[in-house]
């Protein structure tokens, strides 16, 4: 396959957990040692003071040093969807098939400020993107994945009025760089290992992007070591940064005037040709991730145009390409077809949330070719259920949960033959991850919160997931 396509594969690492500890909760004050960088610290001026809206925002100016230690632990979950962006984790470690009581642990537990912003796991540390209401900052937080303590934490004042929580976005990370995007599209790129601040940019303030509704839920991709990023502006659609210099690599125009969505990128290979499928607001597009092409635009559809979208284009390796959405958004399976050096896009189906297999706010996954998912609030006496479809037909539902297993907006994933489904009241579900019917093999209340809308994370047989202001570790290991 083309190196080009295969960049975005992250590496996981080599260890093993030693013995775990609960910590209990973390003193959660992130203001508390905060300090802003003297001129020239990471090659930037200081600045304070948190920024209102339309004012400038002094991306990354300040930072704090923590006293954890990275862990000597294996796997990897680099971005939103993990390695591969399909919601599946392949690490090599054996997961318990059944939990007994008290199963499985939790290992340790943070307060996060409010919102539904998921971890990224690499080489021992998660980072987490979170916001501190009382000092009105973004902050990019690296903590150990053994115990939960906070090595360092990157951050800048910007003002975030509430609106159902604050940042909703996954940062992505390498061996060498972290890229963030806050909730007002401010984009940060700091060292993965040390947290010095490589750059900054405001998407609004340079590119012109609109802030969506409930703030940016767009997730960074990195390829390599340009960061793609979507600003949707009136001239810039996407764009491919430099993660070492910040220079702007390759533009694709906008003169479709697409906005940005909640969705995220996701990289692709239709016809063979590497690309980018983004779902934004007026239209879903292909640009090309081809070297020496990168930033062309493939195609263009504005068949799939919703108010709304949450979920990211799910692609099958024959070119059909499943989109769904809340509100009112329903679902629709579309088909690329490469024909020479073109692309043509056509709609094989389209229905209601009522209908079919539609989502609000979670990306289905696939597992051995069919889509696994919830589904929304507006789906009639199914909402909220978990079902299974085949891709041939995702109108005709191939079984669900059934009515007393009712999962909110919660977020799910895959691993070791098993799905893993968090309710919206942080009860955890594991179930056989098959189309042969429900099958659950395990439950247990992790969370006692609310809103636990965040994507997980799992690397290594560790599950970090959370509510609205609670991080948690769960040991998910066991043996056959």
């Amino acid at each position: 396959m083309n190196q080009t396509v295969l960049a975005w594969l992250i590496p996981g690492t080599a260890a093993l957990l030693g013995a775990a500890v609960l910590a209990g909760w973390l003193a959660y004050d992130p203001a508390a040692d905060l300090v802003v960088q003297v001129p020239g610290m990471d090659g930037e001026p200081a600045h304070a003071g948190p920024a209102a809206p339309g004012a400038a925002v002094h991306i990354g100016d300040q930072f704090r040093a923590g006293d954890g230690v990275a862990a000597d632990l294996p796997g990897s979950w680099p971005g939103f969807r993990g390695a591969r962006a399909d919601n599946r984790c392949a690490d090599p470690v054996a997961l318990a098939d059944r939990w007994e009581a008290g199963q499985p642990p939790i290992l340790w537990q943070v307060k996060l400020g409010e919102g539904h912003a998921g971890a990224a796991i690499h080489r021992g540390r998660v980072y987490v993107l979170d916001y501190d209401e009382t000092a009105r900052r973004d902050l990019l937080r690296c903590l150990s994945l053994a115990d939960g303590r906070e090595l360092w934490q990157r951050g800048y004042p910007v003002d975030v009025p509430r609106n159902h929580g604050f940042s909703r976005t996954v940062p992505a990370v390498t061996d060498r760089h972290v890229v963030t995007l806050g909730p007002r599209c401010q984009v940060m790129c700091v060292d993965a290992v040390t947290g010095d601040l490589r750059w900054g940019i405001d998407l609004v303030a340079t590119f012109g992007a609109t802030v969506p509704m409930w703030y940016a839920g767009q997730c960074p991709l990195i390829v390599g070591d340009i960061a793609i990023l979507a600003p949707a502006g009136p001239e810039t659609l996407m764009m491919g940064v430099d993660c070492a210099t910040g220079q702007i690599r390759w533009k694709t125009p906008n003169p479709q005037g697409l906005k940005m969505s909640h969705a995220s990128i996701m990289p692709a290979v239709i016809g063979g040709v590497p690309m980018y499928v983004y779902a934004a607001l007026g239209g879903m597009v292909g640009v090309s991730a081809e070297a020496g092409r990168e930033g062309t635009l493939l195609w263009f559809t504005r068949d799939w145009d919703r108010s709304v979208i949450a979920p990211s284009p799910v692609i099958f390796e024959d070119g059909r390409i499943f989109v769904t959405a809340g509100y009112g958004g329903g679902g629709m399976m579309l088909q690329v077809t490469r024909e020479g050096d073109t692309f043509r896009v056509a709609t094989l189906q389209t229905f209601k949330a009522n209908e079919g297999f539609a989502s609000e706010q979670q990306t289905p996954v696939r597992i051995d070719g069919h889509l696994f998912g919830v589904l929304p609030n507006d789906a009639g006496p199914l909402r909220n259920q978990l079902v299974c479809v085949s891709p041939d037909d995702v109108r005709t539902f191939v079984w669900t949960s059934g009515r007393d297993r009712r999962f909110g907006l919660g977020p799910y994933l895959a691993s070791d033959g098993k799905l893993y489904v968090l309710a919206a009241d942080g009860m955890l579900t594991m179930l056989r991850a098959t189309a042969e019917g429900y099958r659950e093999l395990g439950q247990k209340h992790i969370l006692d919160g609310h809103d636990a809308w965040g994507p997980m994370a799992l690397a290594g047989g560790l599950l970090v997931l959370r509510d609205s202001t609670r991080m948690v570790c769960v040991d998910l290991r066991g043996g056959k």
